[in-house]
C-alpha cells in the first residue's frame, strides 16, 4: 500500500542503543488516507521515538471496516512490502507483471529494489477489510537490485498449549517461513485461546514488538490494548502472554538494522539525493524506465507530493552500549 499523506513527514531513522528488555507502549497515529474513500489507518511505525523494529520500518493497520479500497499505481524503492490480511481479499497488480488476490492466511511479498510500482484494490463493494501493511528496509547490496513479487501460502504454524502462531516471515522456534527476506527478521500472527498463559520463545539478539489485532491480553506483565505498538526492546529469550478472553497479536522482531536510512513518502533511500531522484523519475514522462507500468489502469497513477523545503539527512545509528539486562 502507498502512504497517501499529502504532506508526508520525512523520517530520519535513528535507532537507539541496546537497552535490554523494556516495555514501552507507542501510541498509534490515526491517518486519513486521501484517495481511499472513507479509509483510515492506525500507523505505529515509523515514529520519532521508535523508527524501526529490526528492519521493519513501516506498519499500518486498517480495519476491521467496510470500505471500498482503491489504491492506484504508486512507486516504491529500497524496501519490501508485506501484506498480511486478517479479513477480506485484496487484488494486487504490479509492474513486474504480477496479478494476485491475497486472502487471509496468505502473504504478499513485493521487493521494490531500484524501483517498482503497484496497485491494490479490494474485491466486492465495500467488503469487510482488516489487514496489516508492513515495509522492510533493504540492506546495502539488494536495496538497489531488481524488483520482484511472490505470494506465499501454506505457511508454517508454531503450536503451544492454548496458542498457535502462523509464521509469515522468518523463524519462530524452528518454524521457518519460506518468504525470502534479506536481514534476520520475525513476523508472526499469534492466536491465544481464552485462559491462555503461554511463553513464546524469542531470539535474544533481536528487538521485538507486539501489536494487538483483537481481544485482550497481558504481554510481558503489561495489559495491552489495540491503541498502539508494545515495544519489548532486546535481550529477551521469551515473552509471556496471558489472555482471559482470547486474543490475536502480531509479533515482530529483527536484528537491529545497520544502515543509514531516509524515508519519505513511498521511498526508502540512504541520502536526500536518493529520494529526490526517485521522486523526479516518478514524475517524469520516462517513469516507466525505472518503475515500469501496472496493467489495467490506463495510465492512472498517484502523483508524488512536493518534497519538503529541507535537505533530508540520514541519522547515523548510535553505537550499542553494553549493559546488564534487567
Amino acid at each position: 500500500m502507498t502512504n497517501l499523506e499529502v504532506r508526508p513527514v520525512p523520517e530520519l531513522c535513528d535507532l537507539v542503543p541496546s537497552r535490554g528488555p523494556v516495555v514501552e507502549l507507542h501510541e498509534a497515529r490515526d491517518v486519513p488516507l486521501g484517495g481511499v474513500r472513507a479509509m483510515r489507518v492506525r500507523r505505529t511505525l515509523p515514529q520519532r521515538a521508535l523508527p524501526m523494529v529490526g528492519a521493519w520500518c513501516f506498519l499500518d493497520e486498517f480495519g476491521p471496516q467496510h470500505v471500498d479500497m482503491r489504491v492506484l499505481p504508486h512507486p516504491h524503492t529500497g524496501l519490501q512490502t508485506v501484506t498480511w490480511p486478517v479479513a477480506g481479499e485484496i487484488l494486487h497488480r504490479d509492474s513486474v507483471g504480477s496479478e494476485a488476490v491475497v486472502r487471509p492466511g496468505q502473504l504478499n511479498l513485493m521487493t521494490a529494489g531500484h524501483g517498482v510500482s503497484h496497485s491494490e484494490f479490494s474485491l466486492g463493494s465495500e467488503p469487510l477489510l482488516h489487514a496489516v501493511q508492513l515495509w522492510v528496509a533493504l540492506p546495502d547490496g539488494v536495496a538497489d537490485g531488481a524488483p520482484g513479487f511472490v505470494q506465499v501460502s501454506g505457511l508454517p504454524v508454531w503450536d503451544a498449549p492454548r496458542a498457535r502462531a502462523t509464521v509469515f516471515v522468518g523463524d519462530l522456534d524452528g518454524s521457518w517461513s519460506p518468504a525470502r527476506v534479506h536481514t534476520p527478521l520475525l513476523g508472526a500472527d499469534v492466536v491465544v485461546d481464552p485462559g491462555a498463559d503461554v511463553e513464546i520463545p524469542l531470539v535474544r539478539g533481536f528487538e521485538h514488538a507486539v501489536l494487538l489485532l483483537s481481544g485482550t491480553a497481558e504481554v510481558a506483565g503489561t495489559p495491552h490494548t489495540t491503541s498502539g505498538l508494545l515495544y519489548l526492546g532486546d535481550g529477551r529469550d521469551h515473552v509471556r502472554v496471558r489472555s482471559r478472553d482470547g486474543a490475536r497479536l502480531l509479533l515482530l522482531g529483527g536484528a537491529p538494522f545497520a544502515h543509514d536510512l531516509v524515508m519519505w513518502w513511498n521511498f526508502v533511500g540512504r541520502t536526500h539525493a536518493d529520494i529526490a531522484q526517485a521522486r523526479a523519475e516518478w514524475e517524469s514522462d520516462d517513469r516507466a524506465e525505472r518503475f515500469g507500468v501496472v496493467a489495467g489502469h490506463d495510465g492512472a497513477r498517484i502523483p508524488a507530493p512536493e518534497l519538503p523545503n529541507i535537505r533530508l539527512q540520514p541519522r547515523r545509528r548510535l553505537p550499542r552500549t553494553p549493559q546488564e539486562n534487567p
